[in-house]
């Protein structure tokens, strides 16, 4: 290999080294500036990365970690790496809808909130990290029953409100729905006045390992599920490192 090619790598590695260290995602400027890279040597090497989706940008043009790194959290599996790759994509949610967050894993019969991020609006939901949710009444829950990631009950369920889903059968048939359009909702099922939309996030296998959410008061979401869901079925494939090509059977079936 020539001087020249391992300078430049070199280069290259030292702008992801930064990206993925830091804290908040940085300008180009800023990583032009830190590694004493002239802008224009900067900029060719950031493109580089970003085609090879090591690097991605954010809607202000920063960089921070790009696909590659999502896969590979998602393909190992532990919690907290799954939490670090989602929190790009929680982000980005977050700002197109100004809504309540939520990303969830299966756990044991139930499903457990694992990071949230809050509701722009001074009416927002509750921080809903840690709180025990009948998985029935949940978006996040509908989306593991739907995909396997929770076995499905047998007994009659519990009614948190007049909308609630009791009957295991009523519910199986609402799981089909999950599947044939990609996402869960529900509809002051948990709380009254509260709706939910939720997709799955797949590992490479296909298989779902988490749940993405979004959740906000009825009057503000209740138009826009399909909208909201659409949203969240684009960005949980970002972050399922692209291997969604068995939802998308299931919703062309």
């Amino acid at each position: 290999m020539t001087t020249t090619g391992t300078q430049a790598i070199d280069r290259a590695a030292a702008l992801l080294s930064l990206v993925v260290h830091a804290e908040e995602p940085l300008s180009s400027r800023t990583l032009a500036a830190e590694t004493g890279l002239t802008r224009s040597t900067a900029s060719r090497l950031l493109l580089a990365l970003e085609r090879q989706q090591l690097l991605e940008r954010d809607g202000d043009g920063s960089f921070r970690p790009g696909p590659l790194f999502s896969g590979y959290a998602i393909r190992h599996d532990p919690v907290d790496a799954l939490v670090r790759a989602a929190q790009p994509v929680m982000a980005r949610i977050a700002e197109r809808t100004g809504e309540t967050v939520n990303f969830a894993v299966p756990h044991g019969t139930g499903v457990t909130q694992v990071a949230q991020i809050d509701s722009t609006y001074l009416l927002g939901t509750t921080n809903w990290v840690g709180v025990d949710v009948p998985p029935h009444c949940s978006a996040l829950g509908k989306v593991m029953y739907a995909y396997g990631g929770l076995p499905l009950p047998t007994e009659r369920l519990l009614r948190r409100t007049p909308h609630t889903i009791t009957s295991v059968a009523e519910l199986a048939h609402e799981l089909t729905t999950v599947r044939q359009r990609g996402y869960a909702v529900t509809h002051g099922e948990l709380e009254v006045g509260l709706d939910a939309v939720a997709a799955p996030v797949r590992g490479r296998d296909g298989s779902v390992k988490a749940a993405i959410g979004v959740s906000g008061p009825s009057f503000r979401l209740e138009t826009s599920h399909a909208q909201i869901g659409e949203l969240l079925i684009a960005e949980t494939r970002s972050l399922s490192g692209g291997t969604d090509s068995s939802a998308r059977e299931e919703r062309d079936a």
